[in-house]
């Protein structure tokens, strides 16, 4: 498990007016969007042009300069509606450092907040930057968080292991008295009664093998009975149960499979892909990979359909190997399944057309654009040279580093729009957050992050193409965010779930 901390908007030019990591002329972005692109997609490792310290050294000087209130915001949306924790753990330490006399620090750390040990990763990244000595605002606002959490959270998180355990924050920021705190810190809070509870004590006093093996196979046998496994509990423990309780496989596979539950559980496409990734390196049943994919495969109606035609264009360049190319896949197999009017393009140094069966299955289309990765250069220019016919939107899904001659495809994206007589949407998404762009700013949909959220988001960006940062400057500290849908600002409670993606988890 890692543990990286506990141990005036600027005119955007018509022509390239920077150059970016390769090398490559390109458009700079407003400070706005570069955060907010940060703050959706980096977990704080290492990237092909950008090291994990580099990028956090790229968000304090960015918290430098961006208003205070629009940073806190962005790290509120980032952890709420995108469930992003590291990289909002270390905005709220810098936010906590470098703003001072504000109206609306404390109703800022208590939002963060979704965890109890988002306090403690909170205090462990500002120990780390700036000492021991918290502002006011911090101690406030995240003993107002602790005085929230139930008896169940507080004992699952408490981590008496850490270099910062519950109690030690609670010591620190002396949070509302509650019977629940006192508890946690005379140590007589109860063991909350969760699945992994539930296991551990399966084995206490036993002497064989055999009768471990027994327990185990009934406390998952009625933790699926009696309903008490929730779903995404129930994706990440399928190998436990076909293991440990072959018995009880079916039940699990049929409410894996649940159309109700898939939609209910918010468990988009991508956390399926990685789930039949891991367990099919395992050697698991097949049955079980049939049910995943099922399950995908279902999960795939939860995207909305778009009007007119679109091009899915794919970056296959080297600087896209690993995680970027990984999730561009995700994201280009799910559209070209579920949007109709679809085609895919490849590009690296040059770029074709790519013509998946869209009768095959996700993770197929998936496999075959990563397999295709040519690990080549990266030339903007190649897909609108390429493209055969007139798009009402084009999708480029990379890490935005044009290079050498390939800069920005200004005279191409010219040529293209004359040749067909086309004005498309651009959306540009971004993969790796490195703070610049390969287009210009009319009609182009600058897009972060992985997430259901995106969605909604792609569904009104063509009303409203800045609707990433006006959704971000509408987050209030009072518990909703306020998000674009169907064309309008509308007040939406977002609850975000407690294993949402993180490299911790």
């Amino acid at each position: 498990m890692a543990r990286r901390f506990n141990k005036k908007t600027a005119t955007v030019s018509k022509t390239p007016d920077t150059i970016n990591l390769a090398g490559g002329k390109a458009f700079s972005q407003t400070e706005k969007v570069e955060l907010a692109s940060i703050l959706l997609t980096s977990f704080l490792k290492n990237q092909f042009y950008r090291s994990a310290d580099q990028t956090i050294e790229r968000l304090q000087q960015l918290l430098k300069s961006v208003d205070p209130l629009f940073a806190a915001k962005a790290a509120v949306y980032a952890r709420k509606v995108f469930g992003m924790r590291s990289v909002s753990h270390l905005v709220a330490s810098e936010i906590g450092a470098n703003s001072h006399g504000t109206d609306w620090g404390k109703y800022f750390f208590k939002e963060v907040v979704q965890r109890p040990d988002d306090v403690t990763e909170i205090l462990s990244a500002y120990m780390t930057f700036h000492g021991k000595t918290l502002p006011n605002a911090m101690k406030k606002g995240l003993g107002s968080a602790l005085s929230k959490f139930n008896e169940y959270q507080l004992g699952k998180y408490r981590g008496d292991q850490n270099d910062i355990s519950l109690v030690d924050a609670v010591n620190m920021v002396h949070p509302p008295h509650t019977k629940q705190l006192r508890d946690l810190v005379r140590g007589e809070l109860k063991t909350p009664e969760t699945w992994e509870v539930k296991l551990s004590q399966a084995g206490q006093g036993v002497k064989t093998c055999e009768a471990l093996a027994k327990r185990k196979a009934k406390v998952w046998s009625d933790l699926l009975s009696e309903g008490e496994l929730g779903y995404f509990a129930l994706l990440r423990n399928l190998r436990n149960i076909y293991e440990q309780s072959p018995d009880s496989l079916n039940m699990a596979l049929a409410q894996l499979v649940d159309e109700k539950q898939i939609k209910n559980s918010q468990v988009m496409p991508f956390r399926f892909a990685t789930a039949i990734d891991k367990l099919r390196s395992e050697n698991c049943p097949k049955v079980v990979l049939s049910a995943l994919n099922k399950a995908l495969e279902i999960s795939l109606g939860n995207i909305p359909h778009v009007d007119g035609s679109s091009l899915i264009v794919v970056d296959h360049s080297g600087s896209m190997q690993g995680e970027p190319i990984k999730n561009a896949a995700l994201f280009a197999a799910a559209l070209y399944k579920i949007w109709d009017n679809v085609d895919l393009m490849f590009f690296s140094d040059e770029a074709q057309y790519a013509h998946p069966n869209p009768d095959d299955t996700f993770t197929t289309i998936r496999d075959q654009i990563i397999n295709g990765c040519e690990a080549g250069g990266t030339n903007f220019n190649a897909p609108l040279l390429q493209a055969n016919k007139k798009y009402d939107r084009i999708v480029f899904l990379s890490d935005m580093q044009g290079w050498g001659g390939h800069g920005a495809p200004v005279e191409a994206f010219k040529e293209y729009k004359a040749k067909y007589k086309a004005d498309p949407f651009i959306y540009s998404f971004d993969l790796a957050g490195y703070g610049t762009g390969m287009f210009a700013k009319h009609k182009l949909l600058c897009m972060t992050g992985l997430s259901d959220r995106v969605f909604d988001l792609m569904r009104v960006l063509e009303q409203d193409k800045d609707a990433l940062v006006k959704t971000i400057e509408q987050v209030s500290f009072d518990g909703t965010v306020n998000r674009f849908v169907d064309g309008l600002l509308v007040n939406r409670n977002t609850k975000v779930a407690e294993t949402e993606e993180d490299e911790d988890d």
